[in-house]
């Protein structure tokens, strides 16, 4: 699988990288066949947060064996510093390890969300004592909604994070204040040597009042050739990688589609914007 370059943090990451919120409510059992397949697929990069119901204690035991394989972030959804230090902790001790390579912090959807986080007194600054005291290598960010390249052009004016973790898809991408921002957010990423990770590239729609069938947040693309298209779109733009879908059953079409990447030209890219109108935005 082709790797790419987190900005400067200067680890080559898979462009698929495993997304453990797909482990949140499985047994160990299944946590174990799917970190089998991330193996094998070469995969080295995670992506875990404690919100991600028990993705931590099923990673746990896999980290404690093979923590080397692996380029491992962690993230905290806490806003106050004592409150983040704490479950830093907590997530060092479920993960079984002694730390993490990059420190995140998590959902921040909007700049009231930044102020808690960049506040005197907030998360940013346990982070910063964590590298200090070599709990973690590297700080970044992550969030969600319409707002975040928004939110994170503006967090970047506040810190120099070392990465940028936000939503990129071809149904997304039709809404033009979210393309100009996530472009010009991309533009800054490559200036500053920031690394950039992609979430939700397979996502089709909100749930809505349909019943979910996946554990993913969204309604997935879930056809080989629909996920290849989707994953080709969200890796042509100058990105570090993808973070694979929060859902099992969906990561080995993932990787495979990961494995098997052609590059999109400009063209069938515009192409495949024009067709989002068949589907919803999952965030307006």
């Amino acid at each position: 699988m082709d790797k790419r370059r987190l900005g400067r943090t200067e680890h080559r990451s898979t462009i698929a990288i495993f997304g453990a919120a797909a482990l949140s409510d499985v047994t160990q059992a299944v946590a174990d066949r799917a970190m089998r397949q991330v193996i094998d697929a070469g995969i080295n990069h995670i992506d875990v947060a404690p919100s991600y119901g028990n993705a931590e204690e099923r990673l746990g035991p896999w980290l404690a064996k093979e923590r080397g394989r692996f380029f491992l972030g962690c993230k905290t959804i806490e806003r106050k510093k004592e409150a983040a230090a704490a479950e830093l902790q907590r997530s060092l001790e479920r993960l079984q390890v002694d730390s993490f390579d990059l420190y995140q912090a998590h959902a921040v959807n909007n700049m009231e969300e930044l102020d808690k986080v960049t506040a005197p007194g907030g998360a940013l600054e346990a982070m910063i004592e964590a590298r200090e005291q070599g709990l973690t290598r590297f700080i970044g960010m992550t969030g969600h909604g319409v707002d975040s390249p928004a939110v994170f052009l503006e967090a970047l004016r506040r810190f120099d994070f070392d990465t940028v973790l936000f939503p990129i898809n071809f149904v997304q991408y039709a809404n033009p204040e979210f393309r100009g921002n996530a472009e010009a957010l991309l533009q800054v990423c490559r200036e500053r040597e920031i690394g950039s990770m992609i979430i939700k590239a397979i996502c089709r729609a909100p749930w809505g009042e349909l019943s979910q069938t996946y554990t993913t947040w969204y309604q997935p693309f879930e056809q080989p050739d629909e996920i290849q298209a989707a994953v080709d779109f969200s890796l042509s733009s100058d990105v570090t990688g993808l973070c694979t879908a929060g859902d099992v059953r969906l990561l080995p079409m993932f990787i495979e589609a990961c494995e098997k990447f052609q590059p999109m030209d400009d063209v069938r890219r515009e192409a495949l914007i024009a067709t989002a109108s068949q589907y919803e935005p999952l965030f307006v």
